[in-house]
């Protein structure tokens, strides 16, 4: 008998929906009973022994099929290396179509589903994965990555960290001022707008104005793309008007928290002595942070 026949798969699956992972949808009908076995595929650059090869097509002639539409994590083994901790396990695709993946945050997860540790990888190494396919590939956990001091060799899985929906993070000052129905209106756009990308920080104009005062009014949508909540201290702010001319250049000193994978609104206010020009035309306009 082959040694490979003797070395089982360590680690358990985890299986998404592919919505739930690339924004996207399949036309492959999923009300259907059918089944989808994923062939084998490696990375054109991957280097492997023939035994190696057999090995893993024997895995993943084991593997339990997939439902359409799904994408699956297929835990092969775990061992440590000196300060590091490498994971291989199959990842798998059940659409008919090749998908490609970007920045994507996994976690390794304990047999009792405790969190060993979660790390951020750029699997647009991965390549493209082929339609009903399943490619072994390696994950490597630092030290730093890790929250448990002890791992499991069996029993444990990788899994993909689902981002919520982006919604909308609203200042306790403006949740108490604010009209219900303008919160209705804020919560809607939030959800119909395209999200951030990971990790991304940008500035959406909302309403600019000039009260009575002669003051420039602008409102602002403050979207944060990252999983974490991050901390705006200072903030400098551009306008530009219809002209595309700078109307209004300033500074803005802020304690304000906008929360991981959410759109915050906020309102600045340029003093009339800041403003650079006398007729401004808001019919359009852009607000951002200038380059630094």
């Amino acid at each position: 008998m082959f040694p490979f026949f003797k070395r089982k798969k360590q680690g358990e699956d985890s299986t998404v929906h592919a919505s739930e992972l690339l924004n996207e949808q399949s036309e492959q009908n999923e009300q259907s009973e059918s089944e989808v076995k994923t062939e084998l595929s490696l990375h054109p650059l991957m280097q492997v022994s023939v035994e190696q090869k057999y090995y893993y097509q024997f895995l993943n002639n084991e593997l339990p099929p997939l439902k359409p539409n799904q994408i699956s994590l297929s835990g092969i083994e775990l061992k440590k290396e000196n300060d590091r901790y490498v994971v291989t396990a199959f990842v798998r695709n059940s659409l008919e179509k090749a998908i490609r993946f970007e920045e994507t945050t996994l976690l390794l997860i304990g047999p009792n589903g405790e969190m060993l540790g979660r790390k951020t990888f750029d699997l647009s190494e991965l390549g493209e994965l082929p339609p009903r396919s399943s490619r072994p590939w390696r994950f490597v956990f630092n030290e730093s990555d890790m929250i448990a001091r002890e791992v499991p060799t069996t029993g444990w899985k990788l899994a993909f960290e689902l981002r919520k929906p982006h919604s909308l993070d609203l200042e306790e000052s403006w949740e108490k001022s604010l009209a219900e129905a303008d919160k209705e209106k804020l919560e809607q756009l939030v959800r119909t707008l395209k999200p951030p990308k990971p990790g991304e920080i940008n500035f959406m104009g909302l309403q600019a104005a000039l009260n009575a005062e002669g003051n420039l009014v602008v409102t602002m949508l403050i979207r944060n793309g990252s999983n974490k909540n991050i901390q705006i201290e200072q903030l400098p702010l551009v306008v530009e008007d219809a002209s595309k001319e700078v109307v209004a250049r300033g500074g803005f000193t802020l304690n304000l928290e906008v929360k991981a994978n959410t759109s915050k609104p906020w309102t600045f206010i340029f003093p009339k002595s800041l403003l650079l020009k006398e007729n401004i035309d808001l019919s359009q306009w852009r607000a951002y942070p200038p380059q630094q």
